[in-house]
């Protein structure tokens, strides 16, 4: 008789909450370690097609670290949508004006471009501060690897 490999039902996920501080962490590899939570890849049911993850609520998102000099070099462009109208902000500005997004582009980089890897991006909750509305859920602390 043969082993049967099993493969997540989305029925049957469980899902948990976890929370992390952002306060004096890399970005990148704080960026790793919800991409992975966020994907279930710490679940041993953990099934590439099947969106198995956790919740995670990211706070002090104003206060995350950049290495090196990327917060003057690194860029976020955009386009308006007129003719000539690319426009660029470098990371500092982003951290002080829109901290939660710094993280959520690090993040979205790290998952899947699908419509899989957009239904596991809804699942990131990120705030500048270290106040957030999910005690009700009660988030347990992100694992650490």
């Amino acid at each position: 008789m043969q082993n049967k490999t099993l493969s997540a039902n989305p029925a049957d996920v469980e899902r948990n909450w976890f929370i992390v501080s952002a306060r004096g962490k890399v970005l990148g590899r704080l960026a790793t370690q919800i991409a992975a939570v966020l994907r279930g890849k710490h679940k041993p049911s953990y099934t590439p097609h099947v969106d198995c993850g956790d919740f995670v609520v990211v706070t002090d998102a104003a206060s995350v670290r950049l290495t090196g000099s990327k917060r003057d070099t690194k860029m976020h462009y955009w386009h308006t949508g007129y003719p000539g109208h690319l426009r660029s902000r470098s990371y500092g500005e982003l951290l002080e004006t829109e901290p939660e997004e710094v993280i959520r582009r690090a993040v979205w980089g790290m998952l899947p471009k699908n419509p899989l890897g957009r239904k596991m991006l809804k699942k990131l909750k990120v705030y500048a501060g270290s106040e957030h509305p999910h005690a009700a859920q009660q988030p347990e602390p992100l694992p650490e690897n």
